[in-house]
């Protein structure tokens, strides 16, 4: 699953593959949930390798949650 997050006043996004499974995608939208309502000042995300990446939750601007084999097509038409 990758994870695909804007930071505001960054002309870059933060891009992070995680692991596809249920408890996975469960666990990280309640991370965001929290980091986006307030309730922590920082959003933790664990990636595949089991590398943390914090992100200060003021400074998200967008989330986007998606399938890893999903922006992966090859050859010609959709």
């Amino acid at each position: 699953m990758d994870v695909r997050i804007g930071v505001t006043q960054a002309t870059r996004e933060i891009s992070i593959e995680l692991e596809d499974d249920a408890a996975t995608r469960k666990k990280v939208k309640a991370a965001i949930e929290a980091a986006l309502s307030g309730t922590s000042d920082t959003l933790w995300i664990t990636d595949k390798r089991g590398r943390d990446i914090g992100i200060t939750a003021a400074k998200i601007a967008y989330v986007e949650i998606g399938s890893a084999d999903a922006d992966r097509r090859i050859g010609f038409g959709g």
